[in-house]
């Protein structure tokens, strides 16, 4: 069936018709991977580095929260020098999507938080993945925060 409306986005989050299929294209793909991989290592490196405090993970909640803020400052810096185009673009597949995509992992704050809460440390099981989202939120305003303040060359 066609779309009945090409000229808009299926959803507003989505990019112009003219750009639909950014996520089929191989440099665009070669970029996240290329992140991803990077950002995965870095992942494993902290655990590596940073030992568990008792039954709480500290690694991923380290990767987590600094993720979050450099994905706030990444975005936000990126945003303030123009369109979502060109070298900002393959920064934010690259750094954005590929690296922090690799390096935050939600997926091990859930499976630490069911270890938990299955090893009998309700407190914890539950405080541990709340405090984090709301740390990640924090993270990220404050990252936000960091590069609104910072006036670079080319910014708006």
């Amino acid at each position: 069936m066609r779309d009945p409306h090409p000229e808009l986005p299926l959803e507003p989050d989505l990019p112009a018709p003219r750009e639909r299929g950014l996520h089929l294209r191989p440099a665009a793909l070669t970029l996240v991977g290329v992140g991803g991989v990077a950002g995965t290592a870095a992942r494993e490196g902290v655990g590596v580095l940073l030992p568990g405090l008792g039954a709480l993970p500290l690694a991923t909640l380290a990767v987590n929260l600094s993720g979050a803020f450099a994905l706030g400052l990444l975005l936000e810096s990126l945003a303030r020098h123009g369109d979502d185009r060109g070298r900002r673009r393959s920064l934010r597949l690259l750094l954005g999507t590929g690296f922090l995509g690799g390096y935050t992992t939600y997926s091990a704050l859930s499976e630490d938080s069911a270890r938990l809460l299955l090893e009998g440390d309700l407190l914890v099981g539950i405080a541990y993945p709340v405090a984090t989202l709301l740390l990640g939120a924090l993270a990220s305003l404050l990252g936000i925060r960091v590069a609104s303040n910072v006036r670079g060359r080319g910014a708006r």
